[in-house]
């Protein structure tokens, strides 16, 4: 049995991973809690040196270090694994790919499916921009698109300016010490944690490519739908297999092997993000992940019959992902729902454990995921966008995307929540819209 270290290790994805091929013949240790990884300001020197503990102090052997969540374990796998001769991306090929300045830059040398950018100085007297708007304000470093702001005219940029400006050291000052241990170009080196990327704003269809890399060879298995809500950038679902024409999606994989491969990306999962404009069928990327989204695993097991995170051990442990392929799943279309509320909160009820199996045994081929605990505040909760808060993720498997959205209906009727307002201290009980 393969001992697998696993940074930010929880049991649904413990799940997940097991009942891979590979992870048969396997176990799996946490290396740190998500608490202890994503809570407040990460010390990146203090978590390396806890990892290291735990891996130092582990009796047997450390066959792989592996990660699925974004910042900051994107980037401690990668230097763990260097320290112990583990097969792993290059550190500084995973910061072009998280530097969102760096990463634009890069794209242009390749493709021009990008929106035009600039770099924004926070600390600047009056921070200028230079771009048309609509555009979209963002840190240089950021995760599950925190601090990001979609801007409407002048007086919105100065306020998300405002905004990032309060909250920008959270992730940036952690990623700087990153940064110290990479040779950075000039262009790039300018750009420091009180800088910002402005960025047009693309629109249209989103899209996202999953892929690996395999001794430089660059793989593109899937392409995927990204759903948002209507009038609004939070996601509804992310679905699989993508409903887009068979050449647009050949035109995205053929854009994503060039950006990763221009990114030296290598030994490596990705994914990236598109919107496709269909009246001008136009490309723009949005973003280069160098990891798998976990939010895609259950997705590709009930239709393909293995999880993504099949092709994430067989890298770690240098064996080829392509023994992934081939398999078979239950359900034709399959999606993770977001059931949200677009406004603070205390929750003083949730779900519980009855209610959702009850859910799950009705409808099948579905999982409910309850997000936030009695007790919490919605916008204490961490890794949410700037516009809404996660109640639950609902994953459906269907013969068609009419049926996923009966069952999406039906989960979100039956799973109630209860929440006091901050005006008033009124008691709201939710269920159908989660407003």
């Amino acid at each position: 049995m393969k001992n697998v270290f696993v940074m930010g290790l929880d049991e649904r994805n413990r799940e997940l991973l097991a009942r891979t091929p590979t992870g048969r013949d396997c176990r799996f240790h946490q290396l740190l809690g998500i608490e202890e990884l994503q809570r407040g300001e990460i010390d990146i020197e203090e978590t390396l040196a806890a990892a290291r503990a735990v891996l130092d102090g582990f009796d047997g052997t450390v066959d792989a270090i592996i990660g699925y969540r974004d910042f900051p374990i994107t980037l401690l796998v990668p230097i763990l694994c260097a320290e112990r001769g583990l097969p792993a991306a290059d550190l500084e090929a995973v910061v072009r790919c998280e530097h969102k300045y760096w990463s634009r830059f890069l794209q242009a040398q390749v493709t021009q499916a990008h929106p035009p950018f600039s770099l924004v100085d926070l600390d600047a007297d009056t921070p200028e921009h230079g771009l048309d708007y609509p555009l979209w304000l963002k840190p240089i470093k950021s995760a599950s698109s925190e601090l990001a702001y979609r801007v409407e005219d002048d007086q919105g940029f100065e306020t998300a300016a405002a905004r990032i400006r309060r909250s920008v050291d959270r992730i940036g000052r952690p990623f700087e010490s990153v940064l110290e241990r990479v040779e950075l170009p000039p262009e790039v080196a300018a750009a420091g944690r009180h800088h910002c990327l402005a960025e047009g704003a693309l629109h249209g269809f989103q899209t996202a490519a999953e892929g690996y890399v395999h001794n430089g060879d660059v793989n593109v298995y899937a392409v995927l739908d990204s759903v948002d809500f209507p009038g609004n950038p939070s996601f509804l679902r992310h679905q699989y297999p993508s409903s887009l024409p068979e050449k647009v999606q050949e035109h995205i994989r053929d854009i994503s092997v060039r950006v990763i491969e221009r990114h030296g990306l290598d030994h490596s999962t990705f994914s990236v993000e598109f919107f496709y404009d269909l009246l001008q069928d136009d490309l723009g990327i949005v973003e280069i992940n160098p990891r798998l989204s976990q939010s895609h695993s259950a997705l590709f097991e009930l239709v393909d019959g293995v999880s993504n995170h099949e092709r994430m051990l067989c890298l770690a442990l240098n064996e080829d992902p392509a023994r992934a392929d081939g398999f078979k799943g239950e359900f034709s279309f399959a999606a993770e729902w977001y059931h949200r509320r677009f406004r603070d909160g205390l929750v003083t009820r949730v779900p519980t454990t009855e209610e959702v199996e009850a859910l799950e045994k009705e409808l099948s081929g579905v999982r409910v995921r309850i997000v936030p605990s009695v007790g919490q505040r919605l916008s204490e909760m961490l890794a949410q966008d700037s516009y809404s808060f996660e109640l639950a993720k609902i994953i459906i498997g269907g013969a068609s995307e009419l049926e996923m959205q009966a069952k999406y209906e039906r989960c979100v009727k039956g799973l109630r929540f209860e929440f006091e307002d901050d005006e008033g201290g009124h008691k709201r009980v939710e269920g159908v819209t989660g407003n």
